[in-house]
């Protein structure tokens, strides 16, 4: 079976960054990265190839600026989705690129698979998990935004709907059936989990 990295590598004619992908993740030759950097650069290559393919010449800071617009979780709906539609201009579609675009998971079956690169020792620790993780779902929250932005405003365009001004607003939240509380996804995962046992649920102390 070909991995996805490796479809991509050769779909896009990218035939050095293999390599350059595994000395970056071991660091011969180069500081050690990791999977997520990896991910983030082999994604870069890409959309900078997609630029490239539509007769693009991109400055020096382009890519990682419109990189940075397009998945980055602080930048708002509003920017991403100008990004997007700048793009499209450009004749370059950007929810195909958005699906060629790897995870982290992605670059470790590769380098791991194909390449048969052996992990480097303590590569990844449950805290950088847990951020990654975390980033993940910041991630799908803001793309889901600006999805649904972009389809208000082409439905009230076309009459499909009438809204005036409108925010587009994502919040997931966590219910826990054991003690009732409820948490914002962020707020969880920051609180290290709902910590049931040190909620009272009666009002008094629960300390004999």
């Amino acid at each position: 079976m070909v991995t996805k990295v490796r479809r991509l590598i050769e779909a896009y004619e990218l035939s050095t960054v293999g390599q350059e992908l595994a000395d970056r993740w071991v660091g011969d030759g180069y500081e050690r990265e990791s999977l997520r950097a990896l991910a983030d650069r082999f994604n870069r290559r890409l959309l900078a190839a997609n630029m490239e393919s539509a007769g693009l010449s991109p400055l020096d800071g382009e890519v990682d600026n419109t990189y940075r617009l397009l998945t980055d979780d602080e930048v708002s709906a509003g920017m991403e989705t100008q990004a997007r539609r700048r793009l499209e201009r450009e004749e370059v579609d950007p929810e195909e690129l958005l699906g060629d675009f790897v995870s982290h998971q992605a670059i470790h079956t590769y380098l791991t698979k194909d390449r048969e690169v052996d992990p480097p020792e303590n590569q990844t620790s449950a805290a950088d998990r847990l951020d990654r993780d975390r980033e993940t779902i910041q991630r799908l929250q803001s793309r889901l935004e600006a999805v649904t932005d972009d389809t208000i405003g082409r439905l009230n365009t076309a009459d499909s709907i009438d809204i005036g001004d409108f925010s587009v607003l994502v919040d997931v939240q966590v219910f826990c059936e054991e003690c009732g509380q409820q948490y914002e996804i962020g707020e969880l995962l920051t609180r290290g989990g709902c910590q049931c046992d040190s909620t009272p649920t009666d009002g008094t102390d629960s300390e004999e």
